[in-house]
């Protein structure tokens, strides 16, 4: 399926028809509680601030990293609340897709992510919601795995880690996805994108196989919860203060290769990294002795605390799109001595160049 990436990503993944019932047309159920004027218009907010860099400004999608778009009625039908809910809280490891709950680092309050939530249904222009059940797929994993890689890996890739569209192979968002939710975007697409309606060229029968495949790629995967670190304070934000400046070469101006970045740090450089990424991810892995400073940022809240005369190296996950964001409007403000990091931190992992993680909470 060139597009069943279209389906499951940052909280795209969807299904409707259950083990031995393929209901092509589930019941419908009420919509969810109708926001305040008030609510609503936090709501639009934090979508602009928050997601639209991704998403876009119009949740149409696609704008950076693969995100998917947010206007779609039947993943909106299907996934409200709690598959969109549960990525918008806690994200999706190993993506460029961070957790935005409180609890786990992110900016917003339970009763934000609950409003936002519903926010994105209203505004897609869904009436109902499909009545998606919890049962599991009866399926042949391994005639699914010979249909995904006839059909879907031009766009998932071989892992299902995605290429030119979501990463339907990541462990997390299978663990907080429903089987039926799963089949369902399998089964009926995603309007106004690429991911067709496989229902209308894969049996029913290939559609479950397809669905036991994907499932099987969740099995073991457990949810740890990281112990939340102190966030560095202005004086830690310099590393190796008493090094010399690095003197990089830039590609375009602008971007700084993770080599020239490793021997920079391995030689005792001084600097200042930003981790640009929303801070529940910092929380999770980041570069050492990097400063976490959201794309969402108001900077001029924080730039009395950044020096000028310091070379600051800004990175993400996308791999680029947050980190120049901030680096442009620190530019903009009198920061010449400024960097991205070309392959950002993934690019930086593939390397095999070191991270710091965080501790796991005790459970």
């Amino acid at each position: 399926m060139q597009n069943l990436a279209r389906v499951m990503a940052v909280a795209t993944l969807m299904l409707v028809a259950g083990g031995t019932t393929h209901a092509q047309e589930r019941g419908t159920i009420e919509p969810p509680r109708k926001l305040t004027e008030e609510q609503a218009r936090v709501a639009a907010s934090n979508y602009q601030r928050y997601c639209a860099l991704c998403h876009g400004e119009d949740r149409q999608g696609y704008v950076n990293d693969h995100a998917p778009s947010l206007r779609s009625k039947s993943l909106m039908r299907t996934g409200v609340p709690h598959e969109v809910l549960r990525a918008l809280s806690y994200g999706r490891e190993g993506t460029a897709m961070g957790g935005y709950l409180g609890e786990v680092g992110g900016p917003l309050t339970l009763d934000e992510t609950w409003d936002l939530t519903y926010w994105l249904f209203w505004q897609s222009g869904a009436e109902d919601r499909v009545d998606i059940q919890k049962d599991m797929i009866e399926g042949d994993a391994a005639r699914g795995e010979v249909l995904f890689r006839e059909n879907c890996t031009s766009c998932h890739g071989d892992e299902g880690q995605g290429v030119t569209a979501p990463a339907i192979g990541n462990r997390s968002a299978l663990a907080h996805n429903s089987d039926e939710f799963i089949r369902y975007a399998i089964a009926n697409g995603r309007e106004d994108t690429p991911m067709v309606a496989w229902k209308d060229i894969l049996s029913p029968q290939n559609i479950d196989d397809l669905t036991a495949f994907l499932r099987g790629r969740a099995d073991g995967w457990k949810a740890q919860k990281v112990a939340l670190k102190p966030l560095p304070t202005p004086d830690q934000y310099v590393i190796n203060k008493d090094g010399e400046d690095p003197d990089f070469e830039l590609r375009d101006g602008m971007h700084v290769s993770s080599k020239d970045l490793l021997a920079a740090l391995q030689a005792g450089k001084r600097m200042v990294l930003l981790d640009t990424r929303v801070v529940s991810v910092w929380q999770r892995v980041h570069i050492e002795g990097s400063v976490p400073l959201p794309y969402y940022t108001k900077l001029d809240d924080v730039v009395r605390d950044l020096p000028k005369d310091v070379q600051i190296v800004a990175y993400c996950s996308c791999p680029r799109a947050a980190a120049e964001h901030v680096v442009n409007q620190l530019r903009r403000r009198g920061y010449t001595r400024t960097a991205v990091l070309y392959e950002g931190i993934f690019g930086w992992m593939n390397m095999g160049y070191p991270v710091a993680r965080g501790e796991l909470a005790p459970s």
